[in-house]
């Protein structure tokens, strides 16, 4: 029988030291190119989250980035493509206002991942662009920077105040997702105005007057409360960097109208004189039988003229048809020629949006109260392209709205007749491209 001998450990030890050094000096580099490590970057503080929206003169900061394999990746910050850093975090100080791409690139043996961002830049001094008529958009309390196309307008309202009976102002729809900021960020880069509408209550998609709705009457009627809300407007405004008002005071479908009415050349002139003396202030104002309850608003730089929705084609029995007509339009822009102001204070209002039957009685008239609606154009011009360029459409009982023809017809008649400009209720109701009532209007009166 053998004897099993046992190597003394230094023996052992000897043996493995020759077994390692006859390994390839780059096993380690040979393993990790078998089995590569790819560059990893986390944003634990989420800085690639969401786009940011700064003012010129501030910083966007981006910090709290890790990468893997630490210490080891190669560090590449890049603005609008351009190396600016190396370093694991990064201070963006932009100089002018914009819109600017921020990426990160992190590169390890050759492969690299990466990370990117907006930042939107309010610029701190800008320039509006020339016009010869106004080419208002109205935009909803709904509507977003998405919603216009910043190069069919010379101005921008955006109905972001909601006006309460005490005077206090409602600006909430504004701070979502930054909506507010953005739309003038936006705006100012376009060379374009951005008026704060404040309004009460309005009603849906035609955005107009309340049965005996009164908090916007009630709130400028009385001294304290009016003086509270004018200081809230004046805050709001120079917070967003906003270029003026528009008094969008609809409370005139009640028993207080006629008081409502009147409150506006005092708060007009008050608001006048709490603003920066270049801030653009103007009113909106009807053209049913109430336009003679309007005081002089000669002060305000323009006056908004609702020359659509004619009233007739609603309620029980109502015969059905077009209620914003090229005819209401000429009639309601000349009530105001004639009996209020010259055409050049005068911006006349078309409407992005149609009336909707959907039901008729027995006689093919509108059945009740409750048996219309309305619809945007953009909806009604999705349901067939075709329909832009009619002004009536086969949708339930019948839609009928302004299409390309019309608006084409009514912006020259504001065009020749010396007004001011138009307006369009609203932008995020128009459609896009060759379609956009927007787009007419502000062709139509260049």
């Amino acid at each position: 029988m053998k004897k099993i001998k046992y190597a003394h450990a230094p023996v052992l030890m000897l043996v493995l030291l020759m077994a390692f050094a006859g390994c390839k000096k780059d096993e380690v580099k040979d393993q990790e190119a078998a089995n590569p490590i790819y560059p990893r970057i986390f944003d634990n503080l989420r800085v690639f989250g969401s786009n940011q929206i700064i003012d010129e003169g501030t910083s966007a900061s981006f910090t709290g980035v890790l990468f893997t394999p630490a210490k080891k990746v190669k560090i590449s910050w890049q603005v609008n493509g351009k190396e600016m850093s190396s370093d694991e975090s990064f201070k963006f100080t932009p100089t002018a206002g914009g819109e600017y791409t921020i990426k990160l690139v992190a590169t390890y043996n050759g492969d690299s991942t990466s990370r990117q961002t907006k930042v939107l830049v309010n610029p701190s001094t800008y320039t509006f662009k020339p016009y010869t008529k106004v080419a208002l958009a109205n935009l909803t309390e709904d509507g977003t920077a998405a919603d216009v196309v910043w190069s069919n307008i010379t101005h921008l309202e955006y109905q972001v105040g909601k006006v309460a009976a005490d005077g206090t102002l409602d600006v909430s729809k504004g701070n979502v997702n930054q909506h507010a900021k953005e739309i003038v960020a936006r705006a100012h880069i376009a060379g374009v105005p951005v008026l704060m509408g404040i309004s009460g209550h309005l009603s849906g998609i035609d955005g107009w007057a309340i049965y005996e709705s009164n908090d916007f009457g009630t709130a400028i009627r009385n001294p304290t409360s009016m003086k509270l809300l004018i200081d809230s407007v004046k805050a709001y405004v120079a917070s967003k960097k906003m270029d003026g008002v528009d008094i969008y005071m609809t409370d005139i479908n009640s028993g207080n109208a006629p008081d409502n009415i009147h409150a506006i050349g005092p708060f007009l002139a008050a608001l006048k004189a709490a603003l920066p003396a270049a801030a653009i202030v103007t009113v909106t104002a009807s053209v049913n039988y109430q336009h003679w309850e309007y005081p002089d608003l000669s002060k305000a730089d323009w006056v908004n003229i609702h020359a659509f929705e004619d009233n007739i084609h609603i309620g029980p029995d109502a015969p059905v048809g077009q209620s914003s007509s090229y005819d209401f339009m000429v009639s309601g822009a000349q009530i105001w020629t004639n009996f209020h102001l010259p055409a050049s204070k005068l911006v006349i209002g078309i409407p992005a949006f149609g009336l909707r039957y959907n039901s008729l009685n027995a006689a093919g008239n509108n059945e009740s109260w409750g048996s219309y609606d309305y619809m945007t154009y953009k909806a009604i011009v999705a349901a067939d392209p075709a329909n832009a360029g009619k002004e009536k459409a086969d949708i339930a009982k019948g839609v009928y709205y302004n299409g390309v023809p019309l608006v084409t017809q009514k912006t020259s008649f504001i065009k020749a007749g010396g007004y001011k400009g138009a307006y369009l209720w609203a932008a995020d109701y128009d459609a896009t491209g060759a379609n956009s009532l927007m787009a007419v209007i502000y062709n139509g009166l260049k």
